[in-house]
């Protein structure tokens, strides 16, 4: 990247998933984890969200409460050492932004929302961490609270990622409503996920992979409960899981349910769920065989939080990948890239955000912000920002796309449409400083003011370009002319000496 980066004895993952909450915390010793100590609440987040996708209130206190604790645990780390991550219910849920923002207090940390693509993406890289290496491929199956991931990929790398939203907490609480289980249950509820999985099944099945692995609760669980019970030997088969089926229809209740080994109350209340989904995951991609993986998203989390510290960031990966597909000009991202970061060193000591992430949210919007010149010419930067918003982009959380789509589309004139932010939000500053690089670089030469200074106080920014330079250069001139203007109309002042 642009400067080196830090790096911390301890590093830790939280999965705000909708069942379980989880933290895992790691030492990194020689460039290497070391796990050593894990928290897991379950706050069956999932649960509480009523048909208008609208989480209750008692389900936002109960996920306060424990990140509240999670929070206590993570007290003294340094923020680059912690990376939270929200997946299906966050991703849902309409008052998702409020218990986001009651979140991060509680917790003490940013809470990333990720995609459901990311999140099968993240799945991947820490089951594979956990695996013996193979040259062939694998598909990896992640069996959630709200959504179900699908993986095929080889060594470290995903290959074909799909998420699909039908989980064990969902599933449970719409077709084995009150823990009531029956045959005609299990068969409404094999239709359903066999209809969402009929939607990948082309690219998922038997052909395209020669190793099936569970991770997450939900394999884990069945794998034991299969094991305990003499069904298996811990590997998931479909003959153990038509066994299992029949011995949880027999039983009527998951209150009544009886088996070897002990299954805990939260776990018994969405086995039947995840088992239906299980069950058309191995019917409908011919699978025979799944074994169990003990590692899963907070494991891939901490892969990544490891790579970012060794200079091997997946999003800067992610943006050279863009670059090259949409043709992009090298020579005008150094030119806006290397402005960029003259201006920001000026105001640097103002912002309120980490120096370093400023920096790469201002990287990665010169590389990207002529993208979308490819689809057309007239309103490029519209179309730019289109793409980095929507696009999968692995790495990066839906919000970072959020906030380099934001940066990309409020690159050029008026501003009066956009959500833009107050004075002294830090992502004005960064607007400021990047629609000024992309400014001053429209003639695509390098060639810019010997004395260039940006200074942002209380009365807005003021810009100080050297004597007689303006004059010389009459197009650039009339733009930072129509620049104050497009800053006084969002009640801005940009004042010029």
């Amino acid at each position: 990247m642009v400067n080196s980066k830090p790096t911390f004895s301890e590093i830790a993952a939280v999965d705000l998933g909708s069942n379980s909450f989880r933290l895992q915390l790691a030492r990194v010793v020689d460039d290497h984890l070391i796990f050593h100590d894990s928290l897991r609440e379950v706050v069956r987040l999932g649960a509480g969200l009523g048909d208008d996708k609208v989480l209750s209130d008692e389900a936002l206190n109960r996920a306060i409460e424990c990140l509240n604790r999670f929070g206590e645990r993570l007290r003294g780390l340094p923020p680059q050492a912690v990376r939270a991550v929200a997946t299906n219910t966050f991703r849902v849920a309409k008052n998702a932004p409020q218990l986001l923002k009651a979140a991060q207090e509680a917790l003490g940390f940013p809470i990333e929302i990720i995609a459901g693509r990311e999140e099968a993406r993240m799945i991947f890289v820490g089951v594979s961490h956990s695996l013996p290496k193979a040259e062939h491929k694998r598909l990896v199956i992640d069996i959630g609270g709200g959504s179900t991931e699908f993986i095929i990929g080889e060594g470290l790398e995903p290959l074909e990622m799909e998420s699909l939203y039908m989980g064990c907490v969902s599933y449970s609480l719409k077709y084995f409503a009150d823990g009531k289980i029956t045959e005609e249950a299990f068969e409404r509820a094999q239709i359903a996920a066999a209809t969402e999985i009929q939607t990948i099944s082309k690219n998922f099945k038997s052909k395209h992979w020669q190793e099936a692995v569970g991770s997450s609760g939900t394999a884990r669980t069945l794998g034991e409960v299969l094991r305990l019970n003499g069904l298996t030997d811990g590997a998931v088969t479909i003959e153990g899981l038509y066994q299992l089926r029949q011995l949880l229809i027999r039983a009527k209740d998951v209150k009544k349910i009886q088996l070897n080994g002990r299954l805990s109350v939260d776990r018994s209340s969405v086995i039947s769920g995840g088992l239906a989904i299980m069950i058309a995951a191995f019917e409908g991609l011919s699978i025979d065989k799944l074994t169990v993986a003990n590692s899963a998203l907070r494991e891939g989390v901490l892969y990544e939080l490891l790579g970012r510290m060794q200079h091997d960031d997946t999003r800067d990966a992610t943006v050279n990948s863009f670059m090259r597909r949409y043709h992009v000009d090298r020579d005008q991202v150094k030119r806006v890239q290397s402005l960029a970061l003259v201006l920001l060193s000026q105001v640097a000591h103002k912002l309120s955000m980490d120096t370093q992430v400023a920096k790469q949210y201002l990287v990665w919007a010169a590389k990207l912000h002529e993208i979308g010149v490819s689809i057309a010419h007239g309103g490029y930067h519209k179309h730019s920002a289109y793409i980095i918003e929507n696009a999968d982009m692995p790495g990066f959380s839906k919000m970072e796309q959020e906030i380099l789509g934001f940066l990309v589309r409020a690159q050029r004139r008026s501003m009066t449409k956009m959500a833009s932010p107050s004075l002294f939000d830090h992502h004005t500053v960064l607007m400021m400083i990047f629609r000024l690089a992309v400014l001053f670089h429209r003639n695509r030469l390098d060639i810019t003011p010997p004395e260039l200074n940006l200074a942002w106080h209380k009365a807005g920014f003021g810009l100080d370009v050297e004597p007689g330079w303006l004059a010389k250069n009459p197009l650039t001139d009339a733009e930072l002319a129509s620049e104050v203007i497009y800053w006084k109309e969002i009640n801005i002042t940009l004042s010029l000496a």
